[in-house]
């Protein structure tokens, strides 16, 4: 185990489009950043065959090659990226204290959040696999909902996040089933009205799903009413997937606000900084809302900027 101390001027913790974003603009502004992937590097996208929605590509592009591409843009502006993954942090001092899983351990004058957030799976084996071949298997409506045009799809949930997107999708798709574990919705009453007013929705309360099916893509999914023990299979070509999302804050819980499920609150003037000066978040990890690459990256840049006017201010860049 390495024992190894660094000190850098900035240091980002994650990737995707926010940390890499978020490296291209401190590497261009002479921070001289260096970034650890993470657990999964390349974050989300990496689990996306498809992107279609993100501004430059008109062609589209496969989710790992974009993330490929944004690293290979920020280390050619200098950026150290490096595998491995933050286990710890000190936030107690002015210079702040990661401590990395190989024992390595960097202090930093600022320090960039990028850790995102992971969707909620149910764990089944065929959704797995058809999530990993890109076979028609999603958790974002937004981001793919549009392949899904006039075809017939299912969606499981039950809160307002799961209703607003089986909404997006009834505008899109023909059919929509929304399969419900309990015999009643968890969302708001305003966004349950929203389901109900779509005619091409079928709700499916007390129901749960047993399979997806299809060997290259979704061809349908067997789905069984907890309470009578039917089965049913329904005829879809696209299944997503909208029980929520856990951001990957675990190892700031300590240091910095989190709200009630987790995820990192900024200090609520318009910028990336936290509760710890010095300490700035982009992307997901703080994002509950949006969830989209577009959006990861824009708050990537703003932290970078946000940074180097603090490093700015207290002299040292």
């Amino acid at each position: 185990m390495s024992n190894v101390t660094e000190h850098h001027k900035c240091l980002i913790i994650g990737s995707g489009p926010a940390g890499y974003t978020a490296a291209i603009y401190a590497a261009r502004a002479d921070m001289q950043p260096v970034l650890y992937q993470g657990m999964q590097p390349g974050g989300q996208l990496t689990e996306t065959t498809d992107v279609d929605n993100f501004p430059g590509y008109p062609q589209g592009i496969d989710g790992p090659q974009m993330m490929v591409d944004l690293q290979t843009q920020a280390e050619r502006f200098g950026t150290s990226v490096r595998t491995g993954f933050v286990k710890e942090v000190d936030f107690s001092g002015p210079i702040h204290k990661a401590i990395i899983e190989d024992g390595t351990v960097i202090t930093a004058d600022s320090i960039i959040i990028s850790t995102g957030a992971s969707a909620r799976w149910l764990g089944l084996e065929s959704e797995i696999r058809l999530r990993d071949i890109g076979g028609g298997v999603s958790a974002c409506a937004v981001c793919d909902g549009f392949f899904y045009r006039q075809q017939d799809v299912a969606l499981v949930g039950a809160g307002d996040s799961a209703c607003e997107e089986a909404t997006y999708l009834s505008k899109l798709c023909k059919k929509v089933y929304m399969i419900v574990r309990k015999d009643e919705f968890r969302a708001s009453k305003a966004m349950q009205h929203r389901v109900e007013k779509a005619e091409n929705i079928e709700v499916l309360f007390s129901h749960e799903t047993k399979e997806v099916l299809g060997k290259e893509g979704v061809e349908g999914v067997v789905v069984f009413n907890n309470k009578t023990q039917e089965e049913r299979t329904l005829d879809i070509t696209g299944f997503f997937v909208a029980i929520g999302h856990t951001p990957n804050t675990q190892i700031f819980k300590d240091w910095l606000t989190l709200d009630e499920t987790g995820y990192i609150v900024p200090k609520g003037d318009g910028s990336t900084r936290t509760n710890v000066e010095g300490v700035f978040v982009a992307g997901d990890a703080a994002d509950h809302v949006y969830r989209q690459a577009i959006t990861a990256a824009g708050t990537g840049c703003m932290a970078a900027l946000d940074a180097e006017r603090y490093l700015s201010a207290n002299g040292t860049h």
